[in-house]
């Protein structure tokens, strides 16, 4: 599978070449298909492999951090499989809350319920768009 789509990667690339610190929404989530680990990343370097986002490797801790696009093409977990693009995530909230929320959950959620607690808390504005339903019904 294609990691990165040129559409996701310019999109990537200009997050990271943003010239004050803003906090994006994320642009893809990866996750490793045969295990816990997932990552919600937001911008690219302009080296072209490293990525900045939220960084879960199943272990309760989250963080914020950076990783490589050519190491993480490179994972092969059993029966040969790799890390996997999200091609049905739609980010609804900034990098900020999806991090606060997995920080209080102790892994990344996409729990709508708690992404909403977790913007108000932070003073961020809310989605108007209503829930999806067939989000409900993919997970």
């Amino acid at each position: 599978m294609i990691l990165i789509t040129n559409a996701l990667r310019a999109r990537l690339l200009g997050n990271g070449a943003a010239e004050t610190e803003t906090d994006h929404f994320p642009v893809l989530k990866l996750f490793n298909p045969a295990g816990a680990a997932t990552w919600l990343l937001t911008e690219l370097d302009a080296d072209g492999d490293t990525l900045f986002g939220l960084c879960d490797l199943g272990f309760g801790f989250p963080e914020l951090g950076s990783v490589s696009l050519a190491e993480l093409a490179n994972v092969r977990g059993p029966l040969g499989l790799g890390i996997e693009r999200d091609l049905y995530f739609r980010a609804r909230f900034p990098l900020s809350v999806y991090a606060e929320a997995a920080r209080l959950s102790g892994h990344i959620t996409e729990a709508e319920g708690l992404l909403r607690q977790t913007a108000a808390a932070l003073s961020l504005p809310v989605s108007e768009l209503p829930p999806d339903p067939a989000e409900h019904e993919r997970r």
